[in-house]
């Protein structure tokens, strides 16, 4: 039987008949009670299922039938909610029916519907409103237990559990079975408002073992799974939490609040687990809730997977969900550009900078789409202005201070490159990288001083920046003449990058320049074999200067 057929019984008016297969419909639900076979469940789930086609407006019958049919999985908690609201629509008098209603609500954990369903019936039921006052202070019992409950919801479980006792003192049968429910729900309010108190008193591990009592002794191990849970979480036991979390979905795997948990610790904590990250978040969707957000997630770890297929459809769906979210747009180009489809990536990224809601970040992808104008589609004009507007929303970045010296120095406008190096080196002169790109713009314009003062400053920065040592070599080499100095850096650059062909190189012209043709040769040779991986030489060249080496 499917939720749909149940939504839309077959409107066929006949009260004798109704009546009729409502009455057998009763006499199995008894025996199943009594029996709990399977026969006698779906004998009733048939004869209500009747009663609704001979007379759509029986309210009894959709609220029973629910239950039934709930309890056999058939229907979903939404579903039975469904049935419940049209008995109530049916028969707005019929306490029964907000009784189900309420409590299917409260089984989706929507308390305060709920709440309002169980207000109603005791409105209805005046002095003979005992069952839905028990009812009612069972379901705020389990908000308490479940949520951060009030002082106020401490006050009205206690009202509507005394009132609800007193008036039913003459109903043996429903107190006996009331008790029995209530006893468990005492039960996990005690072991939660102890454990709660351990926690606060930071005795964690005997927390800790409070919840495992609690799971052992009570029918309700969803609940403090779920605390132990939270508990490893907090004492960062996280294999432990994860194995919380899943023992709850295993009880319930509907609990979405702890899905979302475990989805998040597996993408935080367990990078190598991203397939079970992924699994939860596709079963969070089922949930038809914040749908674009759960997309925005799947699309990061399609990415730490490198999938860029679905990560882009992933992402694209998020957007698709919320069009106007900068975040989305960012994250949609950010994985355009990995999958080098560079025009729908500027596409994103530029919607991503006009919505603009945060100075900061809206910088910081000026940045990734300057990056791309100037160093991907070679259009140096909107890489500059782009990286200028990024500079406008944030002056304080330093990023993109670089970046803009870098395009500047693609175009050779040396004047504008040394100036920006020095806007970033005045912002932040504790980093060695402004110094060292100064230097080459500076070197690069015949101010020898200058770019030897930069340099020097780099390395007293970081003296295991092999590049600027490499650099002030060739700056001693070719521009002062000094080859002794140079050979020094050179030789500086090799140790700290052993596979830095261009320091071999050059370590070979220092020697060269200086006699030492053995040490030339040598250095000339490292360079031909690692220039066959790196390929960032003209072989013939350095051919040429070792065959040079010997000539008479």
């Amino acid at each position: 039987m499917s939720d749909q057929m149940l939504l839309q019984p077959i409107q066929a008016s006949n009260p004798e008949k109704a009546r009729a297969a409502l009455e057998k419909a009763r006499e199995a639900h008894e025996k199943y009670l009594v029996r709990l076979q399977n026969c006698d469940l779906q004998e009733a789930i048939e004869h209500y299922i009747d009663a609704v086609k001979y007379d759509p407006a029986m309210p009894e019958a959709y609220y029973r039938l629910a239950t039934l049919m709930w309890e056999q999985g058939q229907i979903s908690v939404d579903t039975a909610i469904e049935q419940c609201k049209t008995a109530v629509s049916l028969a707005p008098q019929n306490i029964n029916a907000h009784l189900y209603t309420g409590f299917f609500m409260k089984l989706a954990q929507d308390f305060k519907s709920a709440e309002q369903e169980f207000k109603s019936a005791i409105k209805m039921g005046k002095l003979k409103s005992a069952r839905p006052r028990l009812i009612l202070s069972q379901s705020i019992l389990q908000k308490i237990n479940t949520q951060n409950g009030t002082a106020t919801d401490y006050m009205n479980f206690l009202y509507y559990f005394l009132s609800g006792s007193i008036m039913l003192a003459w109903d043996k049968p429903s107190m006996k079975m009331f008790y029995k429910n209530i006893s468990d729900d005492l039960s996990v309010f005690t072991y939660n408002t102890v454990g709660k108190f351990l926690e606060k008193i930071r005795m964690y591990p005997t927390a800790e073992n409070v919840y495992k009592q609690a799971v052992m002794a009570t029918n309700h191990g969803e609940i403090f799974y779920n605390k132990m849970g939270d508990l490893a979480l907090k004492n960062k036991e996280l294999n432990l939490t994860v194995d919380c979390y899943r023992k709850v979905l295993e009880q319930n795997p509907q609990n979405r609040e702890v899905m979302i948990k475990l989805a998040t610790v597996l993408q935080t904590y367990f990078p190598e687990n991203t397939d079970d990250a992924i699994d939860c978040y596709e079963k969070l969707l089922e949930f038809g809730l914040d749908t674009a957000q759960i997309y925005y997630e799947l699309g990061h770890l399609y990415l730490q997977k490198e999938d860029k297929i679905n990560s882009i459809s992933a992402f694209k769906l998020a957007v698709d969900n919320d069009s106007e979210n900068p975040f989305y747009n960012n994250s949609l180009a950010f994985a355009y550009s990995k999958a080098e489809l560079y025009d729908d990536a500027i596409e994103h990224y530029q919607k991503a900078i006009s919505i603009n809601p945060d100075k900061e970040w809206t910088s910081i992808v000026c940045q990734a789409l300057g990056s791309i104008y100037a160093e991907i589609k070679g259009n140096i004009e909107a890489g500059i202005s782009t990286y200028q507007a990024g500079i406008i929303l944030d002056p304080n970045n330093y990023e993109l201070y670089l970046s803009l010296g870098d395009t500047y120095m693609a175009a050779y406008d040396l004047d504008n490159a040394i100036r920006t190096y020095c806007d970033a080196i005045m912002l932040n002169p504790e980093d060695y990288r402004g110094y060292s790109k100064a230097g080459i713009a500076l070197w690069e314009k015949d101010y020898l001083e200058e770019a030897l003062v930069s340099f020097h400053k780099s390395i007293d920065l970081n003296p295991e920046n092999e590049y600027a040592h490499n650099n002030l070599g060739i700056l001693y080499l070719d521009g002062l003449g000094d080859a002794e100095e140079a050979l020094e850096y050179f030789e500086t650059a090799v140790e700290l990058n052993p596979s830095y062909t261009l320091a071999y190189f050059n370590a070979g012209r220092a020697s060269q320049a200086m006699g030492f043709i053995n040490d030339a040769a040598h250095y000339y040779q490292m360079s031909i074999d690692l220039n066959k991986i790196t390929q960032d030489l003209d072989e013939d060249d350095i051919q040429n200067r070792l065959h040079k080496l010997f000539d008479i």
